[in-house]
């Protein structure tokens, strides 16, 4: 069996041991609110850590790739994908481990857009574990991780019943804001410039129609879903700040 594919294997497995066995410990010893959720808040509570996890580790190694792997930003079809291919097994792991946990927790994690994210990822990710093709574009797409933990970090609030006007709420409801939009919007023109770049070249040709097909559709389809998120995300931070800023008018009145 091919490496990459044992970390596939590997992660999913740890992936699963954090969602079952580490998550419930330590949040039942270190977080305060956690023994007053449903089953159901609890069970989603221990998907999103593992997400976040999941967010930190991949999401700093693609910045890692991106800044210091000369030979996949020389080459951003064929270059060395061997580090990449890591990044990709362990993100692959956590989709599988994800999209078993959706599936079997759907009345708790059901969603049809993560579902469709998930699965147009691993078509993707698979012609890099595969062939090691487009390893830049592939490591590129997992920088948008990084926005993930502030996501879920708002979910963790709400459900703790943290007011929507406190500090940490706000600033964290504007940190994701940010981060979402430049790491998953921001980049959307410079990726597609890079991909603009990359057509019609030998590099290009050599890929084959399955190949081109699987990296500009699924392409596609993440960043149709990432503008639907980025536009309920600025709703609701919007809704956040205005909510925040009325509190503080209010107090302040209050005070004289």
């Amino acid at each position: 069996m091919d490496s990459s594919y044992q970390v596939v294997i590997g992660s999913f497995i740890v992936f699963q041991v954090l969602f079952h066995v580490v998550t419930p410990r330590l949040s039942a010893r270190f977080s305060w609110g956690y023994s007053n959720l449903s089953g159901a808040q609890k069970t989603e509570w221990h998907s999103r850590c593992v997400s976040t996890v999941h967010a930190l580790i991949v999401g700093g190694l693609a910045l890692y790739i991106l800044w210091f792997d000369d030979d996949v930003n020389r080459d951003r079809i064929w270059g060395d994908p061997r580090l990449v291919k890591v990044n990709i097994a362990i993100a692959s792991g956590y989709l599988i481990n994800d999209l078993v946990l959706l599936l079997w927790h759907w009345k708790t994690l059901g969603d049809r857009y993560f579902i469709s994210h998930h699965l147009a990822a691993l078509y993707a990710y698979q012609y890099v574990l595969a062939r090691g093709l487009l390893p830049y574009f592939a490591n590129f797409r997992l920088i948008a991780e990084l926005s993930t933990p502030f996501v879920n970090q708002r979910w963790f609030f709400e459900v703790l019943a943290v007011p929507r006007s406190a500090r940490l709420v706000v600033l964290n409801g504007t940190a994701m804001s940010i981060s979402f939009f430049l790491v998953r919007i921001a980049v959307i023109p410079s990726y597609y410039r890079q991909v603009a770049s990359s057509f019609g070249t030998a590099a290009f040709h050599r890929l084959g129609l399955g190949p081109q097909c699987a990296w500009i559709i699924s392409s596609l389809a993440l960043d149709i879903l990432n503008t639907i998120w980025m536009y309920k995300i600025a709703r609701g931070c919007w809704k956040i700040l205005v909510r925040s800023h009325m509190h503080r008018k209010t107090e302040l009145s209050k005070s004289f």
